[in-house]
């Protein structure tokens, strides 16, 4: 006769004998401990929003969103991501973090470890004017993964840091750059179709025009090295990009310094003085021949960088003023958000661009833009990547425009985050433009 199994026993392990060989305890203290937890971690965040505290984007990335129940299994595995960007003391408790690790570890803590893909990047991060807040265009979430260990900032030499996405852009793209340009000459087309100029100029990267004090290695550095040649030849000549980096070379000499900051990814006012006689120039060619700009004081404002890795930084800039006739001043101070349209007006003068132009640009528009409103009399702003202004207002501005100029930095343009190539925005401009040729 068979032996039979043994019979499980009645009542719930927990509840047998300490002594009974299959005894097991709820450990109910730990999990009401566990619970009670997860209760504040998840609840937290929307008690502090009751009362008025709001989180910051200190990574220069979008907050994550609440998760929709209607995402599945994915509600819960997107609540841990909500809650922590949600959490108003996380730039404390980063500062704390790195604080901690250069005590007891004498090196900082590791916090720019892992792909700038990660947490959705800001290709260009936000440019940061003194007292303002870390604001700026919104722009898609990169898809990736951190396979290739890339990271949101690469400590350089002497102190220097650059923005890991320059690197990763161009290793990783997630258009390729002809498609990119393909799309750009399909916008120049119809634009000048119309009647209208248009101007496409790709500003340099850090890592472009600073590569001296990039580190001997670092995650990306061969094959983005290997490809930034091929790339700017493609955008220079077959997307017809105003090539700036000759003039940005020429002033860092004059001035016997790089023009862009050791710790923030933006040019200094030499960028923003350059990039407005290039884009005067190609308007309206000899009418910078009468300009005047000289420096006119110090200013210091909030690097970007250390922000992506839970520090602090300021960055010193020399302003400069700017004579269009070579005796008025025109240079205005800085914008600071152009998610929706701004629009600067002044009175025309010899040197300057009357025509209504558009500047479609990102954060280095901002950077130059106490500059650029002062060589073109009646302009706007407006941010190519910004979710604040609907597509139909952003064609509106093109329209309304007898000069479009298309701004990207180079990582963007490289990378294919350039939201301009959507073939929706592309249709949208073409009818707009037929129907509203100027003479």
């Amino acid at each position: 006769m068979a032996s039979q199994p043994p019979q499980l026993p009645a009542v719930h392990e927990a509840y047998l004998p300490r002594e009974h060989a299959l005894h097991r305890p709820r450990h109910g203290k730990r999990q009401l401990t566990a619970l009670i937890c997860a209760l504040l971690f998840f609840t937290t965040p929307t008690l502090l929003w009751v009362f008025g505290v709001r989180p910051t984007e200190i990574e220069n990335h979008k907050l994550a969103g609440f998760p929709s129940i209607t995402d599945g299994f994915g509600f819960f595995t997107g609540l841990p991501t909500w809650a922590v960007d949600q959490l108003s003391f996380r730039a404390s408790a980063i500062n704390a973090a790195d604080g901690i690790s250069r005590g007891v570890f004498r090196e900082d803590a590791p916090l720019d470890q892992g792909s700038s893909s990660d947490s959705g990047p800001i290709p260009a991060p936000p440019l940061q004017q003194p007292g303002a807040p870390n604001q700026g265009p919104a722009t898609p979430s990169l898809p990736g993964s951190n396979q290739a260990g890339y990271r949101k900032v690469v400590q350089g030499l002497d102190g220097w840091l650059y923005y890991g996405y320059d690197a990763e852009a161009k290793c990783t793209p997630t258009q390729d750059i002809d498609t990119t340009l393909k799309k750009v000459n399909e916008l120049r087309t119809a634009v000048e179709a119309s009647g209208r100029k248009f101007i496409f100029v790709v500003t340099p990267d850090k890592t472009t025009m600073v590569p001296q004090f990039l580190p001997d290695s670092y995650p990306g550095k061969e094959c983005s090295q290997a490809a930034a040649p091929n790339d700017w030849y493609k955008m220079t000549t077959v997307g017809h990009s105003l090539d700036l980096r000759p003039a940005l070379a020429a002033s860092a000499a004059h001035v016997g310094h790089p023009i862009y900051a050791p710790n923030d990814t933006h040019w200094r006012d030499e960028g923003g003085v350059a990039l407005a006689r290039a884009l005067a120039e190609a308007a309206q060619p000899g009418v910078t021949q009468s300009w005047q700009s000289t420096p006119d004081g110090v200013y210091d404002g909030v690097a970007d960088l250390p922000l992506l890795i839970g520090k602090t930084g300021t960055k010193s800039n020399t302003q400069y003023t700017l004579e269009p006739d070579g005796v008025t001043d025109r240079a205005a101070g800085f914008i600071s958000n152009i998610d929706t349209p701004v629009h600067r007006t002044s009175a025309p003068l010899p040197g300057t661009i009357a025509e209504p132009t558009l500047v479609y640009g990102d954060s280095f528009s901002l950077a130059s833009s106490r500059y650029l409103s002062a060589a073109f009399t009646n302009l706007t702003y407006l941010a190519y990547s910004t979710d604040k202004t609907p597509q139909a207002a952003a064609v509106s501005e093109l329209v309304n425009s007898r000069v479009v100029v298309l701004q990207a930095v180079e990582r963007n343009v490289v990378g294919g985050l350039v939201p301009f190539t959507n073939d929706g925005f592309i249709a949208a401009v073409k009818t707009a433009m037929a129907a509203h040729p100027v003479g």
